[in-house]
């Protein structure tokens, strides 16, 4: 059975930059959550940031692909650059994917790490700009399919063309 990376606070795990969480209830989530092909993950809280923190941002829209370059930097709303917590949590989830035999992840769209189709442009005025975040990136170089969380159905029609899977 393939398994499915998931954004932990589309699961209702209170781990985004307020504490909070985007809890999905997409009847196709709630399939795969009872099927057990579900496995949450958080890269901003893997790769060190605490909860609550400030909100960070990938300046300037340049990118995921950019700050795993060192060509751009994710800072917070108070100015620190916090780049390498993104990169090692991005890491993380790919390692954790390879391991796994993970080829599908549906991220929370918008974040500076699991933005699929957009992210924010580092102004912290809501300006919300074409790219993906630095997990999402990473993800997508390693050629895991990429989604967000409107898309559960496509990511479902991406996995039931998957080869079958021979053993655990």
């Amino acid at each position: 059975m393939h398994r499915v990376l998931v954004s932990a606070c589309l699961l209702g795990e209170r781990v985004r930059h307020n504490g909070e969480h985007k809890q999905s209830h997409d009847s196709v989530l709630q399939r795969w959550l009872r099927e057990g092909r579900v496995v949450p993950f958080c890269p901003e809280v893997a790769g060190g940031l605490p909860v609550p923190r400030p909100a960070a941002e990938i300046v300037e829209a340049m990118g995921g692909l950019s700050v795993l370059s060192g060509m751009g930097r994710v800072l917070d709303v108070n100015g620190r650059d916090v780049s390498t917590f993104f990169v090692a949590g991005a890491q993380q989830a790919l390692d954790y994917a390879r391991r796994e035999s993970i080829q599908i992840a549906v991220l929370k769209e918008g974040s500076p790490s699991c933005g699929a189709s957009f992210t924010y442009d580092g102004t912290f005025t809501s300006r919300r700009v074409p790219g993906q975040g630095v997990t999402a990136a990473l993800l997508r170089q390693a050629g895991i399919h990429v989604l967000n969380e409107f898309q559960f159905e496509e990511a479902d029609r991406i996995l039931t063309q998957l080869p079958q899977k021979v053993g655990p």
